[in-house]
């Protein structure tokens, strides 16, 4: 949830984020309501447990032959207090409810509009050109006896996909050459838990206007989560950590699971847009003061392994509307899918600020001795998808693929030649 003082302080900047995501900012005058009714009700509350707490000493230093006549009075205060602290409970989760479903936040300088209203910040590198005719990534993965979407398909239905030989070979030295630069940069690897509880999963943010993209387990009452964000996000539930010598770095390797329910048909071709997909996602805990600097070092962390793998690419802000409801800001990193002309997205970046710990009570203890929530902020370096970009850039006219310079230690090959 947003942070409840600057609800209280700065409701225009909830008002003007909310708008800037095409939400209605009415949800901003019920949750400051509520927010003052929960307060006004603990109040209540309190009061009259005090009382009840001085009635009780009173009762307790009378003559017995008095005590008697007081049992009637500390009995009201007794049901007097019992009805406050419903009222205060219920008065507590109406609050939740309604400060719950306000968005995160967004950061200065994120624009607004919807899915089409982006800002490009940079283009880099040349796009690839050809002197033949450019085969599209399933064709060439058919070619190396690398993709087998048909098999896939027989096994677990459409959407599904065999990597096979130089395809799983290249995926997983994909995710190993990210591992190498993440250890480098000072994170820990993790692979994690791909079902998660209700709370977890609600807490990421997950839950929102995308739920329908998630896979459910009913019978367990237990999600797939679509990312590792979700489990990694969740790692420290309930916790006070320690972020005084520097941010917490993880990088989580997992199977990926999504519905795509409302891709519409779109991308079916191949493995762009599919089910089930392998990725490594970095993600910190750190001071909130210094999450916009985190947030720009996981961007060139990505940037510098797309750049190594000889990919072009555009880095873009995305607009408020399709952030998502836990990001303050995000930035995608797509790269030139040849076979389309266009740009597709391999990887994003999210800074969340407070967002998620504080629905997941996650803290650490600023330099005065209290506790406050953290930053939380996420990002891909390496799935499945980037098959995608590297073969059709890297083609040549014989279906082979010159296999990039930073990734051949990796793979073991310089090129992938037709099976």
């Amino acid at each position: 949830m947003i942070d409840p003082q600057l609800l209280r302080e700065n409701p225009d900047a909830v008002r003007r984020s909310q708008e800037a995501r095409g939400v209605s900012p009415s949800t901003v005058d019920e949750a400051i309501a509520a927010d003052a009714a929960r307060r006004a009700a603990l109040t209540a509350f309190e009061n009259v447990r005090a009382e009840q707490n001085v009635f009780g000493k009173t009762v307790a230093a009378a003559a017995k032959d008095a005590k008697a006549a007081l049992v009637a009075q500390a009995q009201d205060l007794a049901a007097q207090v019992k009805t406050a602290q419903v009222a205060a409970t219920e008065a507590e989760a109406e609050f939740d409810r309604v400060v719950g479903a306000i968005q995160n936040v967004i950061i200065d300088g994120v624009p607004a509009g919807g899915e089409d209203d982006f800002v490009t910040i940079r283009e880099v590198g040349t796009p690839a050109s050809f002197d033949f005719e450019a085969r599209d990534h399933l064709a060439i993965g058919e070619i190396l006896g690398a993709i087998d979407m048909e098999r896939g398909a027989k096994v677990s239905g459409a959407r599904f996909y065999f990597l096979r030989g130089v395809g799983a070979r290249l995926e997983l030295a994909l995710i190993q050459m990210g591992l190498d630069r993440a250890l480098a940069a000072g994170f820990e690897p993790l692979i994690t838990p791909t079902l998660v509880r209700p709370d977890i999963m609600a807490g990421t943010g997950f839950l929102g206007a995308h739920s329908d993209e998630i896979y459910y387990l009913e019978r367990d009452d237990l999600y797939l989560t679509g990312t590792s964000e979700v489990a990694l996000a969740g790692f420290h539930k309930d916790e006070i950590i320690d972020v005084s010598n520097g941010p917490l770095r993880y990088a989580g390797i997992s199977t990926c699971y999504r519905r795509e329910a409302g891709s519409g048909g779109k991308d079916t071709r191949g493995i762009i847009r599919v089910h089930q997909f392998q990725k490594l996602e970095m993600f910190a805990y750190i001071d909130p003061k210094d999450a916009e600097a985190e947030h720009v070092a996981l961007l060139a962390m990505q940037e510098g392994m797309l750049q190594a793998l000889g990919l072009a690419y555009r880095v873009i802000d995305i607009a408020a509307g399709d952030l998502g409801s836990s990001a303050a800001r995000k930035f995608d990193v797509e790269a030139w899918v040849p076979t389309q002309g266009a740009y597709r997205e391999l990887t994003s970046t999210s800074n969340c600020t407070t967002y998620q710990s504080r629905r997941l009570d996650i803290r650490y203890r600023t330099p005065e001795g209290k506790t406050a929530p953290v930053a939380t902020l996420n990002g891909t370096l390496a799935t499945t998808r980037w098959i995608v970009a590297l073969l059709e850039t890297h083609q040549q006219a014989d279906g082979s693929v010159l296999v990039p310079e930073a990734l051949q230690p990796y793979l073991g090959l310089a090129v992938l030649e037709p099976k």
